[in-house]
């Protein structure tokens, strides 16, 4: 059970949850400092989306080519959305704003990359339209690490919740007994 303190909930529900992977894309990953562990962590909570919950959309920035092969398959299945975008912003673009508000649930898990310029101005977005940006620090990357430092400050500074792959995971699975919990241990071993 949730607790409600000054009308927030300091607990994740799933029911409430949804997830964004940000611009994993063939150009810009191999960029990215530890990527080859990012990369991985991001597989782990597309697989995990799919488990858990039935609604988890990727955006792909225009000319930083394709989503990586090693999540291509989590990521063009049926209950995946894919959304091309010019901006920094996953809100500034109106197809994918608009899936992240007709989804009902006001959480939304981002991961993927750069953490100090598109994942940090979609949780500043999110935040502004009142919304609760979930970061899983070790699933978002940027080419340096001061850079994402400091993104993770300042989302967490402005109400953005910091958390990690398996926190969140068993977080938003609750128990053991949970249908999920099978996926989750047998990706995180």
């Amino acid at each position: 059970m949730s607790t409600m303190i000054n009308d927030r909930t300091y607990r994740i529900a799933r029911e409430n949850t949804q997830a964004m992977i940000v611009d994993v894309q063939e150009r810009l990953t191999p960029h990215i400092y530890d990527h080859e562990n990012i990369v991985k962590k991001n597989r782990y909570l597309d697989r995990a989306a799919s488990a858990q919950y039935s609604n988890h959309a990727q955006t792909i920035k225009k000319g930083l080519g394709d989503t990586l092969p090693e999540l291509r398959d989590v990521l063009e299945g049926d209950n995946a959305k894919s959304f091309e975008k010019v901006t920094f912003s996953a809100c500034d673009n109106n197809d994918s704003w608009h899936h992240l508000a007709q989804q009902n649930r006001s959480t939304v898990l981002l991961f993927g990359a750069e953490a100090h310029v598109c994942i940090m101005q979609t949780a500043l977005d999110l935040l502004d339209n009142g919304m609760q940006p979930v970061i899983i620090g070790d699933a978002v990357g940027s080419r340096f690490p001061y850079d994402k430092k400091q993104a993770i400050r300042r989302i967490r500074r402005a109400g953005g919740v910091i958390s990690t792959v398996e926190s969140i995971l068993f977080e938003l699975c609750r128990s053991s007994e949970d249908p999920a919990f099978k996926t989750i241990i047998n990706l995180i071993k």
